[in-house]
Parts: structure tokens; sequence; C-alpha cells
């Protein structure tokens, strides 16, 4: 997997905690610094825990279904990649503050990096190296959800589902392209 390939990957799977940050930034009356680089650490965190789980998890299985892996790797990303989307087009209105308890926090990040533990477990099937992926992966997200505070800030949710949608296209493409490598190179 290229270096490119893999910052898609953080790219999208960063778009739904870049959503809740935008929200989170939404509802501060003052640009609040320190909650924002708060929030980038619980998203990047556990964007970064996440799928090193999976690919912990990935690894006990890989040799059982190295025939289909590739597959995997694409119904996985096509599946999460579908749901963002639908997520994006659904009209629900979230409910968003600008807390940053523990509580709070763990839930918010541990819903938005569920689909990175999908993604460790299509990295094991692929044999990519997992530490410096799940660092990229999380230090991407963490810049992305810093600026997403200050987008929600500044532009309010004019572009949250806009970034869900890019997110689920991304991921959904590097499916797509996981597949078309196997199969036909």
């Amino acid at each position: 997997m290229s270096l490119f390939e893999l910052f898609l990957i953080a790219v999208g799977l960063s778009m739904d905690a870049f959503a809740v940050s935008v929200c989170k930034g939404l509802s501060m009356q003052t640009l609040n610094r320190r909650h924002a680089v708060i929030i980038g650490l619980y998203f990047g965190g556990f964007q970064a825990l996440m799928p090193l789980a999976g690919y912990l998890l990935g690894v006990r299985f890989q040799n059982a279904i190295t025939a289909y892996d590739h597959w995997i790797a694409f119904i996985l990303l096509a599946v999460i990649g579908g749901n963002m989307i639908k997520e994006a087009l659904n009209p629900e209105e979230e409910n968003c503050d600008d807390s940053v308890a523990f509580r709070d926090m763990l839930v918010l990040a541990v819903a938005t990096s569920i689909d990175a533990l999908a993604v460790g477990v299509t990295f094991a099937f692929l044999g990519v190296h997992i530490l410096p992926a799940v660092s990229f992966i999380g230090s991407v997200t963490f810049v992305l959800s810093v600026v997403g505070v200050k987008v929600g800030h500044v532009f309010g949710v004019r572009y949250k589902s806009k970034a869900e949608i890019a997110g689920g296209v991304i991921l959904i493409g590097i499916g797509v392209k996981i597949l078309v490598e196997h199969l036909f190179f």
C-alpha cells in the first residue's frame, strides 16, 4: 500500500471525526484552542487504536482466508464507505454541545472509530506495516479534528455532510482498487 493510499484511507476514516468536530466547534461560543486539541487527541488516539485492534484480530485469521482477502477488504471498505454516505444523506439532526468531558468524548471517539476497526482487519489481510500506518492515521485524524473545530466555529455545519460523503467515496474507491489489483494484476 502506497503512502498516498494510506493518506486517502486516513482522510476517509477521519471524516466522521471531522464532522463531529465541526459540530463541536459550532456549539462553542468562543473558539477554545485547548478544547480543540483535546477533541483532536481523543479522535486521533482512537482512530489509531482501533485499526491496531482490528489488525491484531485479523492476523489471527489471515492464513485461513488468504485466497479471499481481497474480497473481504473490498466488502469491508465498501460497507464502511456506503454507511458513511448513507449517514451523510440522512437528514437526521445531531445534538451537539461543546463538552469535552471524559465520558462524552469517550463515547464520541469510540463511535467515530468503529469503522477503523474493520479497516485494521483489512490491513492484516493486505500485510500493511501496522505501527507506521496507525500512527499516520491517528495524526491525520488529529489534525483534521482540530481543523474541524475551527471550521465548525467559523462556518457552521455547511461542510459536515459533504465531508462524510467524500470519506465514504474515498473508502469505496480504495476497496475497488484493491479488488481490481488482485483480480487483474
